[in-house]
């Protein structure tokens, strides 16, 4: 690239943001959102059951392979130490901070695991009590039907 093109590219970025303004995104095609009363978004059962479990089975191996990385490192990084290399420390509070993710990682798969165990409970009984309302005015219903003769 020449050195007059550089500056040209510049001149250009600056009259651009002198003049305008530029979104990186698209505009909005008019599904989902405020005005659409229906919505896009679809999910069942299955599909909350398969990220609940996914983030249950993420929990437990991140739990096992991650304990033994700080294991791993902390060994290492006290192995380094006692034979004066100063990357031990380095690498002892690398291994310091890797349980600090480690836990907050857990700590988000475990509450996604059980807000959606909980969720699909409370859908349960919703669909019960739903199912009962919906039973009891049928046999209202059935019941002015026998009245009137039909």
């Amino acid at each position: 690239m020449a050195w007059e093109e550089w500056e040209q590219l510049k001149a250009q970025a600056v009259e651009k943001r002198a003049t305008g303004m530029q979104l990186n995104q698209l505009a909005d095609p008019g599904g989902g959102g405020a005005g659409n009363e229906q919505g896009d978004l679809r999910v069942n059962q299955s599909d909350l059951a398969a990220v609940g479990d996914a983030a249950y089975r993420l929990h437990g191996g991140l739990d096992h392979y991650g304990d033994h990385a700080r294991i791993a490192s902390m060994a290492a990084a006290g192995g380094l130490k006692s034979e004066g290399f100063e990357v031990g420390e380095g690498l002892d509070h690398v291994a310091e901070r890797w349980v600090d993710q480690v836990q907050s990682l857990l700590d988000a798969c475990a509450h996604i695991s059980n807000h959606l165990d909980y969720t699909k409970g409370a859908h349960a009984k919703d669909e019960v009590y739903i199912g009962g309302t919906i039973s009891s005015i049928s046999q209202l219903d059935k019941g002015f039907d026998d009245r009137v003769g039909h």
